[in-house]
């Protein structure tokens, strides 16, 4: 049930990037949830591997390449999902970047209060 709950807050912060950075678009909220479980399985199969072959560049940039390569995934999804666009690469760092943050205020706010 909290996989399902988590699925369904993820969907949500990526309906709410389009209201915040105009360069992502979400056309309906069946798209969103098919690019919330599509982000989903990518960061759980693909990002530890990329994460893992850029370590160099990485602890170089003191972690500030994360932010590329969840920008890229933000933007590789985009690219396979119909009805979720990014305008480019740029704009999918920026849109992962708020989709990160909106998405764990959600859950922090959902899940918690379901807790107590």
């Amino acid at each position: 049930m909290l996989l399902l709950l988590t699925w369904l807050i993820n969907a949500l912060a990526l309906l709410a990037v389009p209201y915040l950075l105009h360069s992502v678009q979400v056309d309906s909220f069946g798209s969103a949830l098919l690019a919330a479980l599509i982000l989903g399985f990518v960061n759980t199969l693909v990002r530890p591997v990329l994460v893992l072959l850029t370590l160099p560049v990485t602890v170089l940039t003191l972690g500030l390449f994360i932010l590329i390569i969840n920008g890229l995934m933000f933007w590789v999804v985009a690219q396979l999902v119909g009805g979720f666009h990014v305008a480019g690469f740029w704009a999918a760092v920026g849109g992962a970047l708020l989709y990160s943050i909106v998405s764990w205020a959600l859950s922090t706010l959902l899940l918690k209060s379901g807790k107590k």
